[in-house]
């Protein structure tokens, strides 16, 4: 058995990234219990409004990954 932790920074790093896992999967799992602020709903209505006025200035996620590949060579 594993033995007790007093604290999260006490965890390696696999488990302090297995604890940021379950923890995401249980916000997930209720996404409407999870508080979104009213400047977070503006800006998506801000960026969906630029979005519709400007269709062309979309990016696909495929760029997106692969400019940040190759800004920071992954």
């Amino acid at each position: 058995m594993d033995s007790p932790v007093s604290s999260v920074f006490d965890l390696s790093d696999a488990e302090k990234l297995q604890l940021v896992q379950d923890l995401w999967d249980d916000l997930a799992a209720s996404p409407q219990s999870v508080p979104v602020h009213q400047w977070q709903i503006d800006e998506l209505e801000r960026r969906k409004a630029n979005l519709e006025r400007a269709p062309e200035s979309a990016v696909s996620w495929e760029d997106v990954k692969r400019r940040i590949r190759s800004r920071y060579g992954r």
